[in-house]
């Protein structure tokens, strides 16, 4: 009996129109990937990605590069990674890409459009998710390559051999993993607050908070959380000083294979909980 019902359900997922869906959320993530790159509104999330861009290119102008300093500028390096992108650029720029793809269309009263056309709304909700994912992680892989670019070629011949015949590359290869990793993780997180609560910048700062202490709480919470994830793939970790000491508390070391399989799954899990969500969503412009 169990068997024929799994060969049952078998049957009714291989005849969905999965062909259909596959071409809805394609043209719709075309779409959505228009208006978060090519949106004046993205100013602000280009200038979170490339300020440190900036600066690393004021010190190739201004400071001298010699060999003693190559390991320094490394360290530096991880830090912007480890305190700046992944707690606050990565974090702050998710958010507005990601909160302006349901919540946003509700303020500008244009979602209903979506939701009244032929789209299953789980379609919807995902072809927005790769949208959001695909221009996060090309404004912010970006900005890294470059910040790696500009922080070595003042070394000339040194930083070139560091680059592709030391560490370099492997480090460049983890920066831009945890970036991709990263934009999925608090993408997942922030289009979920987004139909959850009309303003989910409060509920966006009790999830900075949470990143913050989550170190220090049990093994089984620390799952619950992008960065902790993030944490174990880092190829150099910067101890912290002061209140940064809290988020660099050593944990229990976990390899890179769980790390990335324990977030993609965290990522699963509240997405499905989206689609979810999106099919008892109701649009009440008198009241957003």
């Amino acid at each position: 009996m169990s068997s024929k019902k799994s060969v049952g359900f078998l049957a009714s997922i291989l005849e969905q129109p999965w062909g259909l869906w596959t071409l809805q959320a394609r043209r719709l993530a075309r779409i959505e990937v228009r208006r978060n790159m090519l949106s004046w509104k993205a100013t602000w999330i280009y200038f979170l990605a490339f300020i440190p861009t900036c600066i690393i290119f004021i010190h190739l102008l201004v400071d001298r590069h010699t060999t003693t300093a190559l390991t320094e500028d490394t360290n530096v390096l991880a830090g912007i990674m480890q305190f700046y992108y992944i707690r606050l650029g990565v974090f702050f720029g998710c958010l507005g890409i990601f909160s302006r793809l349901i919540r946003g269309e509700m303020v500008e009263r244009s979602l209903h459009f979506y939701l009244l056309a032929p789209v299953r709304r789980e379609v919807l909700l995902l072809a927005k998710f790769i949208a959001g994912s695909i221009s996060a992680i090309a404004l912010f892989a970006a900005a890294v390559l470059a910040d790696f670019v500009l922080m070595y070629v003042g070394f000339g011949p040194a930083g070139q051999e560091y680059i592709f015949h030391g560490p370099g590359l492997g480090q460049l290869e983890a920066y831009l993993g945890i970036m991709v990793l990263a934009c999925l993780g608090y993408g997942a997180v922030f289009l979920l607050l987004s139909m959850m609560f009309k303003n989910p910048m409060p509920a966006a700062m009790l999830v900075m908070g949470w990143e913050a202490i989550n170190p220090v709480m049990p093994s089984l919470l620390q799952k619950i959380s992008v960065a902790s994830y993030l944490r174990h793939l880092m190829p150099i970790t910067i101890p912290g000083d002061g209140i940064f000491a809290l988020l660099t508390v050593q944990t229990e070391p976990v390899s890179a294979g769980v790390a990335v399989l324990g977030l993609l799954l965290l990522v699963g899990v509240v997405l499905a909980y989206s689609c979810v969500r999106i099919r008892r969503l109701e649009i009440r412009y008198t009241t957003e």
